[in-house]
């Protein structure tokens, strides 16, 4: 009897969970199918205890009759912890010998045009970091190249943040002290991101996984992001970014992410220990 009881309770409670997935998607326009159960789950478990709520059939009640706590919601799931020059030796790479050579590729010709997109960017940081580094690289030469950054995500709070770029002490932790300097202006405990760097700089809402696909870049950046997804679907996406690429572009992932499918035959490892790859 027992038994019987604990396996109707854990029927009951995947049931809702399902429930909870499909209203997350319908109404918050999150598409949760292809992320891993666990990390949702972990994700839920913190609004569940927020709002006292003691199963998923509760929380879908809560969520139903609350604005406020779909907004919530929507920022526990796609909040990251982030800062400029996270992992600064993956960064050290980037700048030492990856744009330098997307630069040399280019030539003498007239086509000096660069494509970085910077995949679930949150709040922008590693796109303004990118951007520091092809002015610091390039100096006086910067006004010769058509650089274009494009950061994309779900989360339209995390954008409007990458647009205003303004930030605390926390996101500023790595940054050099002369790009401190030279690339910010402080006021009081905030830090905003001069416009020479925004000029290089775009934002934009884009879904990884059901959004139209994008192609043209010399790198694209996709760093602890897939590690939330199903085996399939990195497979999928590593494919959509190899396809995105131009003939010898570099993709740059997390360090405790692994290319799978396909794609681990296609692309050529530059660098395994930072992870990054080139077509």
């Amino acid at each position: 009897m027992m038994l019987k009881a604990a396996a109707n309770k854990k029927s009951k409670e995947d049931a809702d969970f399902a429930s909870l997935k499909n209203i997350i998607k319908t109404r918050l326009g999150f598409n949760c199918e292809y992320y891993k159960d666990s990390h949702f789950r972990r994700r839920i478990d913190v609004r569940l205890r927020a709002t006292g709520s003691e199963n998923f059939g509760e929380y879908i009640q809560v969520l139903k009759q609350d604005q406020n706590e779909q907004d919530i919601l929507l920022e526990t799931l796609t909040v990251n912890v982030t800062n400029f020059f996270r992992n600064s030796e993956v960064y050290d790479i980037i700048e030492k010998e990856v744009l330098p050579a997307v630069i040399k590729s280019k030539g003498i010709g007239m086509n000096k045009s660069i494509k970085i997109w910077s995949a679930g960017c949150s709040i922008g940081v590693e796109a303004y970091s990118i951007a520091m580094l092809f002015h610091h690289i390039l100096g006086n030469r910067i006004g010769r190249y058509n650089i274009s950054i494009t950061g994309t995500d779900i989360d339209k709070a995390s954008l409007q943040h990458a647009r205003n770029g303004i930030y605390s002490e926390v996101e500023m932790k790595d940054v050099r002290p002369d790009f401190m300097q030279r690339y910010f202006v402080k006021e009081g405990n905030q830090y905003h991101i001069k416009d020479e760097l925004k000029k290089m700089t775009r934002f934009k809402p884009h879904d990884m996984i059901s959004g139209p696909k994008m192609g043209g870049f010399d790198i694209i950046f996709c760093r602890n992001v897939t590690i939330y997804f199903e085996k399939e679907l990195q497979e999928k996406l590593y494919m959509k970014f190899y396809e995105g690429l131009n003939k010898d572009g570099f993709f740059v992932m997390g360090k405790t992410e692994t290319l799978l499918g396909p794609s681990k035959d296609l692309f050529r490892s530059y660098n395994a220990k930072e992870r990054i790859y080139a077509k």
